[in-house]
């Protein structure tokens, strides 16, 4: 199954957003076990900003950064102490916009299992895994429908051992999903089953005025 994954991942052109704006990336750790799952962090209960949050390790581009997979390794390490080396790039997928304005780039690694990895307190509360299967099944708790200049966007929203995957993490799932492991799912497509949550319209002007290059 990963063979195949990189295969893939390495024929995928990702859609690039070209537009100036403030940079980040994250790497999307999948543990190369038995049943292979994939890597998240959880936002510290004290930060300001996304408090709680379940997210990929990764960060804002700094100035000496010499590219973005830089900048995801260098957060992957600072955040969970995951060193570098032992990330085996399988492939980029495409930039997302976030509603902050930020255009963040996702890297595909696959790592060992059983690193002793630990989080950063001040930024994380935790590390903990999920089987890719619970992905690949579409094991959603409901879809959130959220319009976008006009369009609704049905991202998947998942819940697993107490924790809610959605938002900028579930969209750049569903193109691992779609480009790693030829998975129909879309966010352009309403799912044929579970609950939909329906989100106000929400004014994406960066979304609007960013132009995909593919």
């Amino acid at each position: 199954m990963l063979e195949k994954l990189r295969e893939r991942l390495q024929a995928h052109r990702p859609r690039r957003v070209r537009m100036r704006m403030p940079e980040a990336a994250v790497l999307m750790p999948i543990v190369d076990r038995a049943e292979p799952t994939l890597l998240f962090t959880r936002r510290a209960d004290h930060l300001n900003t996304h408090s709680g949050q379940v997210a990929f390790p990764g960060g804002k581009r700094e100035a000496h950064d010499p590219d973005l997979l830089f900048t995801a390794l260098r957060e992957s390490e600072e955040e969970i102490a995951l060193p570098p080396e032992r990330v085996e790039l399988l492939g980029r997928l495409s930039d997302v916009v976030s509603l902050h304005g930020i255009r963040v780039t996702p890297y595909v690694g696959l790592i060992p299992p059983d690193l002793p990895l630990i989080p950063d307190p001040t930024e994380l509360d935790t590390i903990f895994e999920v089987p890719l299967r619970h992905f690949l099944e579409d094991r959603r708790h409901h879809t959130d429908v959220i319009p976008v200049d006009g369009r609704p966007f049905y991202v998947p929203n998942y819940h697993v051992a107490g924790q809610v995957i959605w938002g900028l993490s579930a969209m750049m799932l569903v193109e691992l999903l779609v480009e790693g492991f030829e998975r129909p799912i879309s966010l352009h497509r309403e799912p044929g089953c579970g609950p939909l949550c329906y989100f106000p319209e929400r004014l994406l002007r960066i979304q609007q005025r960013a132009t995909p290059e593919t």
